[in-house]
């Protein structure tokens, strides 16, 4: 593993999105055995390899360098994560079930297509970093899509901050949210759909809902 992240940093490059084979990785390693497979380990120390699973632009036997991850050839950086402990199927199924089988990130279903219709979203089960009220840092398990999974965002959680924003809630605000959470779906006004359907129009149709309001005639 360690030779197969120098061979990326050294070979491949670390210019953006550079683009290998597997024919490639394997020729330059015709002495290990499952080379790719050794490979995908650095996923587990925050290096970001996409296949074409990940990245519908790749074709079947490409693979993308996205980022580079830990020195693991270092002594001490290749020691396994203490939060990348195996995710049991017992334990994913429960998560999807918990998160209603939708990404968490961007509210995909399992099997949907997404907006550019290119592909259908896969659901994995990640770890997401947490900080809790104590400052403990922890990683608690979340649906998320292949898409969303893919992505270089910190997408770590600060619970203090979220729960401090309830506490300053108005009352009214606060009931508001509280159906949201109990129903785990977010419920829009009318109000709230007009102004989405207005932000859609072009200009000139603004022009006309803006006269319509002021209750002006062109």
């Amino acid at each position: 593993m360690a030779r197969a992240a120098l061979w990326l940093i050294q070979v491949v490059g670390e210019r953006e999105n550079r683009i290998f084979t597997v024919a490639e990785l394997r020729e330059a390693f015709p002495d290990v055995a499952q080379i790719d497979r050794r490979m995908r380990g650095l996923r587990d120390y925050g290096w970001e390899i996409s296949t074409a699973r990940e990245d519908p632009e790749l074709l079947p036997q490409e693979r993308r360098f996205v980022t580079r991850g830990k020195d693991v050839w270092e002594p001490g950086q290749a020691k396994g994560p203490s939060h990348k402990a195996s995710i049991t199927n017992a334990q994913r199924a429960k998560v999807m079930q918990a998160d209603a089988y939708l990404c968490r990130t961007c509210g995909i279903a399992a099997g949907e297509a997404y907006d550019d219709g290119v592909t259908q979203a896969v659901l994995n089960v990640a770890r997401r970093q947490v900080t809790l009220v104590d400052g403990s840092v922890t990683h608690q398990l979340v649906t998320e899509c292949q898409r969303c999974g893919r992505g270089t965002v910190d997408r770590g959680v600060q619970l203090p901050e979220v729960l401090s924003r309830i506490e300053s809630l108005a009352p009214l605000e606060r009931s508001v949210l509280s159906a949201w959470v109990n129903n785990d779906q977010r419920t829009y006004s009318s109000l709230e759909v007009l102004w989405g359907m207005y932000r859609t129009l072009p200009e000139e149709s603004r022009k006309a809902v803006a006269d319509a309001l002021d209750g002006t005639d062109d």
